[in-house]
Formats: C-alpha cells, sequence, structure tokens
C-alpha cells in the first residue's frame, strides 16, 4: 500500500512576519523557512503506519521553487522513501495546489492521501477538500486519529460537539489535525541517508495543469495592535463599562 504526502515550504512558525511596504504582500526576504507544521504531522503520521506495517511505500510531494527541494529532503529523512517536486516559481492557490497534487497522484495512483489540515502562511483550509473532490474520493478532515485496513481507514475527528469517527473506502484523502501525533526529532544519520533518496522532478506543463491565479490580492496589512486591558473594582463597574462604553447590554 502507498501513501502520497503533501508537504508545503512556508514561513517557520517561529518568526513574526513583516508585510512589505507597498502591502502587496508579506515580506520572506531573508526569512527562515521550515515544513508547515501540520504536514510535518501528516509525515509522521505516514511513518508510523508504515513502521507498523501497514504502508509499503511513501512518497513525498512538494510545490514550488527550488529550495522547496530542502523540505522534501526533510520529509525523506524523517521517513519518506522517495520524493516529487513539482518545480514552479508562480504562486499557486488552493485549486491550483490540489490540481496539481490530483495530476501526481494518477500518476503514483497511492491507496492514501495524506495532508496538513492547513498551511500556516494562507489559513487557507480548502487543499485537501479540493483534492478529494477533484478526486471523488472520500475525505477525512482534521483527523486526531488514523487505523489504516486492508480496504479501508477509519479516522478520529473533532467536531463542535465533541468527536466523529468515520470509516473511508481507500482510496480517501485524510487531513491532520494538531493533535495527530507529535513528529520525531530528525538524527543526523537520517538527514544523510535523505540525500541519498530519489527526488524525482516535474512541472505544471508536465503534469497539463493551468495553474493561472483566479484571485487577485487587493491588499496585506498587519492586524491592528490590540488595546490594554483594564482593571475593574467591581461587578457593578463591569456592568456599568458594558453598558455605557461598549452597549452591549
Amino acid at each position: 500500500m502507498k501513501a502520497l504526502v503533501a508537504v508545503k515550504r512556508v514561513v517557520d512558525y517561529n518568526v513574526k512576519v513583516r508585510v512589505k511596504t507597498d502591502g502587496s504582500d508579506v515580506d520572506i526576504g531573508n526569512v527562515k523557512m521550515s515544513m508547515n507544521p501540520f504536514d510535518e504531522i501528516a509525515v509522521e503520521e505516514a511513518v508510523r503506519l508504515k513502521e507498523a506495517g501497514k504502508l509499503a511505500e511513501i512518497v513525498a510531494v512538494s510545490l514550488g521553487g527550488k529550495k522547496c527541494e530542502e523540505t522534501l529532503r526533510t520529509a525523506l529523512a524523517m521517513g519518506a522513501d522517495r520524493a516529487v517536486h513539482v518545480e514552479t516559481d508562480e504562486k499557486l492557490e488552493p485549486l491550483a495546489v490540489a490540481k496539481l497534487l490530483k495530476a501526481v497522484a494518477e500518476k503514483e495512483q497511492p491507496q492514501l492521501l495524506l495532508l496538513g489540515k492547513q498551511a500556516i502562511d494562507d489559513d487557507a483550509n480548502q487543499t485537501a477538500q479540493m483534492l478529494a473532490a477533484l478526486l471523488n474520493a472520500p475525505q477525512g478532515t482534521f483527523a486526531s486519529k488514523v487505523e489504516l485496513g486492508e480496504k479501508e481507514v477509519s479516522i478520529k475527528r473533532e467536531i463542535d460537539g465533541g468527536e466523529e469517527t468515520l470509516a473511508l473506502k481507500l482510496p480517501a484523502v485524510i487531513s491532520a489535525d494538531l493533535r495527530l501525533n507529535e513528529p520525531r526529532f530528525v538524527k543526523l544519520p537520517n538527514i544523510m541517508a535523505a540525500k541519498k533518496k530519489p527526488l524525482g522532478k516535474t512541472t505544471p506543463a508536465e503534469l497539463g495543469v493551468d495553474i493561472a491565479p483566479r484571485l487577485n490580492v487587493v491588499k496585506v496589512a498587519e492586524p491592528k495592535a490590540r488595546q490594554a486591558g483594564v482593571k475593574l473594582a467591581d461587578v457593578a463597574e463591569l456592568v456599568e463599562k458594558l453598558k455605557n462604553e461598549a452597549k452591549v447590554i
């Protein structure tokens, strides 16, 4: 059984992002980049399933510029068997990403497609759902537990009312939530070994996918600074402020 895991190169979650002076985008010049944390969880889950004897091969795939190879090498060091890099310098929207992943999936024919539930740069939370729709495959989003069988996969996911368990026929698309697992620390020998693992390359044109943007970004701006809180003497003062200042009661 084969798993295809999508990984994205994003600004490291410890970095405070800055908006460009012209308000056109986020400034990523000379900024530390790393694998999207939710994608890292997806890779870890695939590796655990392989270690449990449920998977025979893990293929990592990333879309973007040449530096995405670093992200793929990280996935290979974590335990992926080989990688596919769809190389493009164009900015990719979620629909374009889903179409490219669909094209790769049609070539690889995986039984399990694992993605992070969202990327921390755009927070779109759309790609997994779009990919499942394009493949006409069952989907399980925000997975906090995954149990893989021969013909179906069972996932547990958090919902507003508690937890929900789904049984999905394979092939299926699953997006990983934060509580699915804790990714392992990659050791130096694994990093060195990852350099020898196969990393194939292709392009959107070779895959026959149109990645032309469909959205127009008008402006990017930083959120307004939060105002300082106020300590109140008693409940009466709280009620007075809610009534006369906030005007919510």
